[in-house]
C-alpha cells in the first residue's frame, strides 16, 4: 500500500462507529463535515463524501494532493478517475458498486479473504443498507462490485 492507502484507511478507521444525527436524516455534525469536504449540505447520501473526506484528510496528513474529484457521486468519481482504475483490489483501494439508475454505493477495502472484501463504509449499517446511517465494517463479495480506485 501506498502511504496515501495507509493514511486514507487508518482515517477511515478513525471514524467507525460516527452516525447521522438523528438517523436517518443524512445529518449531523461529523455527516455534514463530509458533505461539506465535495461541496454539499446536509440531507444528501454520504458514502462518497466520506471517502472523499478521508483521502483529502490523509492527503493534507501525507504531504499530497487529494488525486480524487471532488464530487460526492459514486458513479461520477468512477466517471472521472479513469486513471485510478484497478481491476483486483487489496487493502486502501476505494471499491465501487453500481445499483442501476444512477444509483452507486461505496466504501474502502481494509482486506480480502478469497472474494470477500472487508470493507469500511458510510452511509451504511450492520443491517446492509446503502441508505444507512453510520460508518461501519462490512463484508461484501467480489462479485457485487463494478470496480477499484487505487490511491
Amino acid at each position: 500500500m501506498t502511504s496515501l492507502q495507509t493514511a486514507t484507511l487508518q482515517k477511515a478507521i478513525s471514524q467507525l462507529g460516527v452516525e447521522e444525527i438523528p438517523r436517518g436524516s443524512n445529518a449531523g455534525p461529523a455527516v455534514e463535515k463530509y458533505l461539506k469536504s465535495v461541496g454539499l449540505g446536509k440531507g444528501y447520501s454520504w458514502c462518497m463524501a466520506f471517502i472523499y473526506w478521508c483521502t483529502k484528510e490523509a492527503s493534507i496528513e501525507v504531504g499530497v494532493l487529494n488525486p480524487l474529484s471532488k464530487t460526492g457521486g459514486v458513479l461520477d468519481m468512477y466517471a472521472k478517475e479513469k486513471d485510478l482504475r484497478v481491476t483486483t483490489p487489496q487493502p486502501g483501494d476505494i471499491f465501487i458498486m453500481d445499483h442501476g439508475k444512477g444509483t452507486g454505493h461505496t466504501g474502502i477495502v481494509e482486506k480480502l479473504v478469497g472474494t470477500t472484501l472487508h470493507t469500511i463504509e458510510g452511509n451504511t449499517n450492520d443491517e446492509g443498507s446503502r441508505e444507512g446511517y453510520e460508518v461501519c465494517r462490512r463484508k461484501r463479495e467480489m462479485k457485487t462490485i463494478k470496480g477499484y480506485l487505487r490511491l
